[in-house]
């Protein structure tokens, strides 16, 4: 199966469950061939725990859902070491991060020390419980939810774990007539239920070796670094892009060309995922935040304003 076909399925089968989402659908995978964890911000009620699970039963990957409340403990997230008083042998009981496509539920919902236990398992794909690491499953996702309206009780994401989320996205309410087709969807059951799998596991991990042959020009590496340059020079900025974000972008735009069916990355791929990839690491000064400026629209007006390289 070519990757293009390969990804086109994947979609139009979430599109059975999910209404005019393709593209967040495209970046949830683009985020899956690259290895990295996706932060979902939007209102209650606009599908995001839906999307997460069509996508995991679409690739027919294992699926676990961790509902962040207060009281969550990371031995809850992780896993905890038991010992069992008839036979008194050591029994690992592991955590939700156990499986491939994890849903992190309203993660601002529980404490920073709860939080941090995921860092691990998103840096380097494996967990530690008493001392012993255990590998996770591959592919690995993090695919964690967030409430930006509701403050109380909540717990904001601090800036070092935000920049462990390869991107950020919303879904954003549905048009008329995408409203009107998800109540006709849903009077006959939910469609969920029926949904079954295009692809698997292994497609994933086929298409992460494929994009690792996806070349990209020095000039499209420069542009990269030129991006985040000028975030960190920008005066309305007070935290600029890494060195993180910028490796971060570059594999997007490598699986960006690959997911078009190109072997070369372009100036129109960086642009494209610029402002998912790299404006939630931006720390914005404090008179920026008191102008009603936003981390996506300062993105864009830098886009805007840097030179775009010629590609051969």
């Amino acid at each position: 199966m070519s990757e293009i076909r390969l990804v086109e399925n994947v979609k139009e089968n979430v599109a059975k469950v999910i209404v005019g989402k393709e593209e967040q659908t495209e970046a949830l995978l683009l985020a899956l061939v690259c290895g990295g964890h996706v932060l979902i911000e939007d209102v209650p009620g606009l599908g995001k725990t839906t999307l997460v699970t069509a996508l995991a039963r679409s690739l027919s990957c294992s699926y676990s859902r961790i509902q962040f409340t207060p009281d969550l403990l990371p031995s809850d997230v992780t896993g905890y070491t038991a010992f069992d008083p008839g036979t008194g042998e050591r029994q690992i009981c592991f955590g939700g991060l156990m499986a491939q496509v994890v849903l992190a539920d309203e993660i601002n919902r529980t404490s920073p020390k709860t939080q941090s236990s995921l860092l691990e398992a998103m840096q380097e794909t494996q967990l530690t419980i008493d001392g012993t690491t255990y590998p996770l499953p591959e592919p690995f996702i993090v695919l964690a939810t967030q409430n930006p309206v509701e403050h109380t009780g909540t717990y904001p994401l601090p800036e070092a774990q935000l920049d462990r989320f390869f991107m950020q996205l919303s879904l954003g309410y549905p048009s008329r007539e995408e409203e009107i087709d998800i109540l006709r969807r849903n009077m006959s059951g939910r469609p969920l239920d029926r949904l079954e799998p295009v692809a698997s596991a292994e497609d994933i991990l086929a298409l992460r070796e494929e994009r690792k042959r996806v070349r990209c020009a020095d000039a499209v590496l420069d542009y990269v670094v030129q991006l985040a340059e000028a975030t960190r020079k920008d005066e309305r900025v007070s935290l600029g892009v890494s060195p993180r974000g910028c490796i971060a972008l570059t594999e997007a735009a490598m699986a960006r060309a690959l997911f078009a069916g190109r072997d070369y990355t372009l100036p129109d791929d960086v642009q494209a995922l610029a402002p998912r990839v790299l404006a939630h690491r931006l720390v914005l000064d404090r008179r920026s935040g008191l102008r009603g400026e936003t981390r996506t629209g300062i993105l864009n007006a830098i886009l805007r304003e840097l030179k775009v390289p010629a590609v051969s």
